[in-house]
């Protein structure tokens, strides 16, 4: 099996190839640099997969940050990931490509959907205004996916990950998510020796967190099961599976958690001017666990591997 990854310098996709590239069935694992390969040129995506033939495609390839970098960036996110998705995912159909897997994200569902959230619960209501241009691109994705697999017959699937973190991960003091991006602000404030750290909000809204390698597996996961078990797990009125580990934690407890892993041992000093972003997200796993699928990385050995890897890497992220 020849598999192409699309993203394979990123947090998730370099995961992925880690875990690829252990399979006897893979033989042959296909990845270009941006440099030579811009899936946001429609011709020379298209090119590449009518060229290479693939068996399976997986596009993990995506425009992606936290708050800040969602509120100063909105066209660019729903630019590039609009373009690269149906650059991708139509140039795979023209290749002949059979199987392709989507990887979204738990923010394509509304702001204030039933906690768990329920893979019905997509386009049930208004999204988070602050990372509504990255959402709408994603459900896009979701949809492009399906649409192609009713129309064409094709088998493209979408799984909608919760909040990732892990190694290469992108550490940027803006434009990181809040696990990178507390790990950073701590480790900086350790060796500073500062007495106190800000961050952005009041601490009280909740949130689920998976590690990379866990997604890698999961994805993989739902990628070889069968296409009979695939329909059956997402029912009649879904088109995607949710991964998550079923568990979340207040930003407040999580920012206590990475500071005493980095070891700074000053005061958080939260700011309820900047804004909170929706107040819970919790992925309903219920139908990935009946496959039998389970997360194997904790919270906190998750973080302290992904401190590690900062470390090592400090130069570079």
């Amino acid at each position: 099996m020849r598999v192409f990854v699309a993203g394979h310098r990123g947090m998730v996709g370099s995961a992925i190839v880690r875990k690829l590239s252990g399979r006897a069935d893979v033989s042959e694992l296909l990845t270009r640099e941006r440099s030579n390969l811009d899936l946001i040129d429609q011709a020379a995506t298209e090119s590449f997969l009518v060229r290479e033939k693939p068996d399976l495609v997986i596009l993990a390839a995506a425009r992606v940050g936290g708050i800040y970098a969602n509120q100063t960036l909105p066209a660019e996110f729903i630019y590039q990931n609009l373009m690269i998705q149906a650059n991708v995912i139509h140039g795979a159909f023209v290749a002949g490509v059979e199987r392709l897997l989507f990887l979204g994200s738990s923010c394509i569902y509304p702001r204030d959907a039933p906690q768990p959230i329920q893979e019905e619960a997509l386009m049930t209501g208004p999204l988070e205004r602050t990372n509504q241009p990255y959402a709408v691109a994603k459900i896009a994705g979701i949809t492009l996916c399906e649409s192609y697999s009713r129309q064409y017959g094709v088998d493209y699937r979408s799984v909608m990950p919760t909040n990732l973190y892990g190694p290469h991960d992108n550490f940027h003091p803006e434009h990181s998510h809040v696990i990178p991006g507390l790990i950073r602000r701590f480790h900086e404030a350790k060796h500073a020796g500062a007495d106190r750290v800000p961050i952005w909000g009041s601490g009280q809204p909740r949130r689920e967190f998976l590690f990379v390698d866990d997604v890698a597996d999961a994805s993989l996961f739902i990628a070889d099961l069968a296409p009979a078990r695939f329909r059956e797990a997402t029912g009649p009125d879904a088109s995607h599976l949710n991964i998550g580990s079923g568990q979340d934690i207040s930003i407040a407890e999580l920012a206590e958690l990475i500071g005493h892993v980095v070891g700074f041992e000053g005061q958080l000093e939260f700011d309820p001017s900047k804004p909170d972003g929706t107040p819970r997200k919790l992925l309903d796993v219920t139908r990935i666990g009946a496959l039998g699928w389970a997360p194997a990385i904790d919270l906190k050995d998750g973080i302290k591997q992904t401190y590690r890897w900062f470390v090592e890497n400090a130069a570079s992220s």
